[in-house]
């Protein structure tokens, strides 16, 4: 779901970290489709600058409740990554978002390079947050490209 369907979300948020700040949202705004937040302190482009293209983090407590089939990607990280017959393919360590679907970054226990599988519902059938597992069926040959 895009950000602006969610704008009052925004409105309740008083605390975010960026570029590693801890920052007070003072003020928060919609200009066109943009999000616009104005941090207590920040108060000129020279302040803001070293903020500018910044990941903006909220805190679990602070998190907008998902939808069923949403998950935060951070949520995934330290999921186990299983075959449909429960083989154990690895876990996951981080993802990247590269503009198509995001690529999970899968690192097999036996050692080998990690694998990257696309986080998309034709490949990651079930997906079990507070279990930490994802069952995968993966296209033949990917872990064999992936791991090389």
């Amino acid at each position: 779901m895009p950000l602006s369907d969610r704008r009052d979300r925004f409105e309740l948020l008083k605390n975010v970290s960026v570029a590693g700040r801890e920052l007070e949202i003072e003020n928060v705004w919609w200009h066109q489709d943009r999000l616009i937040l104005k941090f207590r302190g920040i108060d000129n482009i020279s302040d803001a600058e070293p903020l500018s293209g910044a990941d903006v983090q909220v805190s679990p407590d602070q998190r907008i409740a998902t939808e069923a089939d949403e998950y935060f990607l951070s949520d995934l990280v330290g999921c186990a990554v299983i075959t449909a017959a429960g083989d154990a393919i690895g876990t996951v360590e981080g993802w990247d978002e590269t503009g198509g679907p995001v690529l999970l970054r899968v690192q097999p226990g036996d050692g080998r390079q990690e694998l990257l599988v696309p986080f998309a519902r034709a490949i990651c059938t079930d997906v079990d947050i507070a279990g930490k597992r994802i069952v995968v069926n993966l296209p033949e040959g990917l872990a064999d490209v992936n791991a090389t």
